[in-house]
């Protein structure tokens, strides 16, 4: 089922969508909700506070490292071997 959405704008940010819609051969009201949904798809996922404590819990573990040194030299080999992406 479609709904109605009313959204009061000033006349020239309107002007300046009926210019982009036209030129994209939209209607006004098909290129806002395409903007909307694009708008949408590119929301974070997550919060950044949901972030900031996944990263806080990860570092309470300790894990044996190698020294920086003997890293470089493993990354140096994986791409000397081809395993780059």
């Amino acid at each position: 089922m479609s709904k109605r959405l009313q959204v009061v704008m000033e006349d020239a940010e309107l002007r300046k969508i009926g210019k982009a819609a036209k030129a994209e051969g939209l209607t006004v009201s098909e290129f806002v909700r395409g903007a909307i949904r694009m708008a949408l798809e590119h929301r974070p996922k997550s919060t950044t506070k949901r972030k900031l404590d996944a990263i806080r819990a990860a570092a309470a573990y300790e894990f044996p490292a190698p020294d920086v040194d003997q890293m470089n030299a493993e990354i140096a080999s994986g791409y000397a071997a081809g395993w780059e992406t």
